[in-house]
Order: structure tokens, then C-alpha cells, then sequence
């Protein structure tokens, strides 16, 4: 099994780097990269380049913005015909050691399925048990740098919807990733799904890591208002909106490690913004971040 990681970047490069040298030494020549340089093009090019080998393809494009329409843009710019198991590190991300090698390890007949992302503070989400099936509700569990997805399948599903996730050109800032596989549960009703051991993991950063009070709260109603979408645009019941809804407003009390105890209050605006379908302030557009 070789491997297609797509990353859409901002341009921040020191922190493209870490990436780029977790997975330097772990790159085989049938494996391939794709940067995805939304912004500081020349810049992230001659990181690449400072990396880039006949035994280490590395490739650098450009999209328009937003971190969906940039993923789809890097599996675009993949070789042709090449049924690649793809990975969406974040341009935060990192690799431990061998981590690429068990992932070329996994079954041929391996089609999708999720790996743990760890932060500072632990694991970002707890995965369900290997074997527990993917369903409305372990889809949420899933986010977009811990997916797992052959080329095929993510060609088959039309890959990111391009007008939700971080930088969208909507209010919808997140659930990209969630909204992917709530449409293989539409096209396959009882998908094969792998859940991998909490061992195999890929590092990040806490989501409020550098930001201001103001950023964070911006940013947490901004995923907020994208998540509130999805439950209403894939029909959730309405016990589930409401619940949905009502534990925003625990957010902070949930995340004390890295949120304020007001923070709630940010994520319940977003989750009420999304489902009611609008800002209330108006807003046509309001992306989560700008740096």
C-alpha cells in the first residue's frame, strides 16, 4: 500500500517543516506528498525543494482557499491512476517515527477507516473499539487529519465539499471530514470501516495553541456554526440538535485544560448560527482563522 499525504497550508512554514522532516526519512519512492501553498507559494516551494530527492517526491500547488478546496486540489495533482491510500496532516501535523510504514502495512483490501490524533494534552478524540461499525454517531469521532481513505473511494464521493471547513467561503468553518463519511454511509449503508489501535497515532497541536482570547472564542463559534450545519443539513432527529445544541454550552467545563469556562457560550452561538442556517450578526462569510 503506498501513500498520497495532502496538506493545504497557509504558508506557515516553520511549522511546515516539523512536518516535512517527521516524514522525510519514512517516504518511499512510490509515495508522494502534496503541499497545497495557499499562501507564501514561493516560500513553501523552497522548503520542498530543500527536501525534494528522486527517492522523495514532493509536490508543491496552489488553490483557491479554504482547507477543503485545497485537499481536493492536492489529491487532483496525485499521478494518474494511482489508487493511493491517502492521509490530511494538517500543516501542524507530525509523524512518529515508522508511522508511515505501518500504514503501508494495512490490508490491500483496506478502503477507509480512521488513526488517533494526539495533542499536547492527549488524544483529540477517543476512538471506538476495532470492529465497532461507522455510523451516524462514531462519524463525529473522525477528523480530518486522523483519515484514513483510498484515492478511489474519496474520487468516488467527490471528495471535501469545498464549501464547508476551515477558510470556506461560507459561515460553514468545520465537519468536512464528518460530512465525507456521512456520505459513504449514504453509498454504502454498512461500510468497512478500520478503527486503528490507539498506537498508531499523528501528532498535532491544541486547537487554541498561539491564538488570542478573541481568536479562540472566534474560532470555536466560527466550528461551531460548521458542525451546527451538518446535524441540520443531514437531518439528525431532533433530540439529537437539541442535545447537540444545549452541551455547547459545556464546552469550557469539558476542556479546561485548554478552554476557558465562558468559551461555551462561543461554541453554543456557532451551533445554534448553523442550524438556524445564518449569522446573527449578519455575516455572509466568517472564516475561523486568518493566520
Amino acid at each position: 500500500m503506498n501513500l498520497g499525504l495532502v496538506v493545504s497550508t497557509l504558508g506557515r512554514v516553520e511549522s511546515l517543516r516539523r512536518l516535512v522532516e517527521s516524514v522525510s526519512d519514512q517516504l518511499t519512492t512510490d509515495d508522494h506528498l502534496v503541499v497545497v501553498a495557499q499562501r507564501n507559494l514561493a516560500e513553501v516551494e523552497a522548503l520542498a525543494a530543500s527536501y525534494r530527492s528522486p527517492n522523495r517526491h514532493i509536490t508543491v500547488v496552489t488553490s483557491p482557499p479554504g482547507a477543503s478546496r485545497g485537499r481536493n486540489a492536492g489529491v487532483a495533482a496525485l499521478p494518474v491512476g494511482r489508487d493511493l491510500l491517502l492521509s490530511f496532516p494538517n500543516d501542524t501535523t507530525w509523524f512518529p517515527p515508522d508511522t508511515l510504514d505501518r500504514l503501508r502495512r494495512l490490508p490491500d483490501g483496506f478502503r477507509a477507516g480512521a488513526l488517533t490524533v494526539v495533542d499536547e494534552n492527549g488524544p483529540k478524540f477517543v476512538l471506538p473499539a476495532a470492529g465497532t461499525p461507522l455510523d451516524r454517531r462514531t462519524a463525529w469521532t473522525v477528523i480530518e487529519m486522523g483519515l484514513l481513505i483510498r484515492r478511489s473511494l474519496f474520487d468516488e464521493l467527490g471528495g471535501f465539499d469545498p464549501e464547508i471547513g476551515t477558510g470556506a467561503p461560507t459561515p460553514w468553518q468545520a465537519g468536512e471530514a464528518t460530512d465525507l463519511l456521512l456520505k459513504l454511509m449514504r453509498a454504502e449503508p454498512r461500510p468497512d470501516f478500520a478503527w486503528q489501535p490507539e498506537a498508531l497515532f499523528v501528532g498535532g497541536i491544541a486547537d487554541p495553541s498561539g491564538l488570542t482570547v478573541a481568536e479562540r472564542r472566534r474560532k470555536l463559534r466560527s466550528y461551531g456554526r460548521g458542525l451546527g450545519r451538518l446535524v441540520t443539513r443531514w437531518h439528525y432527529p431532533l433530540w439529537w440538535r437539541f442535545a447537540f445544541l444545549g452541551g455547547g454550552l459545556f464546552f469550557g467545563l469539558r476542556n479546561r485544560g485548554t478552554n476557558a469556562l465562558a468559551d461555551g457560550w462561543w461554541v453554543f452561538i456557532g451551533r445554534l448560527e448553523g442550524m438556524l442556517g445564518r449569522t446573527l450578526d449578519g455575516a455572509r462569510s466568517l472564516t475561523a482563522v486568518t493566520r
